[in-house]
């Protein structure tokens, strides 16, 4: 038995560029990207400003899991790549936890010199499954 793979994308020029997906779903399972820092018309947001950058970033997963009919209780694992780690460590702490409130999915955090933009200094990814109760 073959399992159709669903994919999304907010059509930003860069899923062309890079050639992948926002998220792809197959079967209960969905895989999101790193998700970063943007507007719906592509224009990077918070520039210097690290809570902002989280913030507008998880508001990205919040669009993608809207997508897929999930919630944030379906997340099962994060991962969180931060430029400047120990800078924003509290910070990165703060926001992860104050997203997902009780809820408590696997994460790892890591530490990076650079990611794809020039004024990015977060990116998130996830998993989730949409056969767990939220």
């Amino acid at each position: 038995m073959t399992t159709q793979a669903k994919k999304f994308g907010f059509g930003m020029p860069w899923e062309a560029l890079y050639g992948y997906s926002q998220a792809i779903q197959v079967g209960d399972t969905v895989r999101v990207s790193g998700q970063l820092s943007h507007d719906q018309d592509g224009n990077f947001v918070g520039a210097g400003d690290f809570e902002l950058q989280v913030k507008t970033t998880l508001a990205n997963l919040d669009l993608v899991l809207k997508h897929f009919g999930a919630e944030r209780g379906q997340i099962v694992e994060t991962t969180v790549l931060v430029r400047n780690l120990r800078e924003n460590f509290d910070a990165t702490a703060r926001l992860h936890s104050g997203y997902f409130g009780e809820h408590r999915p696997t994460s790892t955090v890591l530490g990076v010199s650079d990611l794809a933009l020039p004024d990015q200094l977060v990116e998130i990814g996830a998993i989730v499954r949409l056969d767990v109760e939220p």
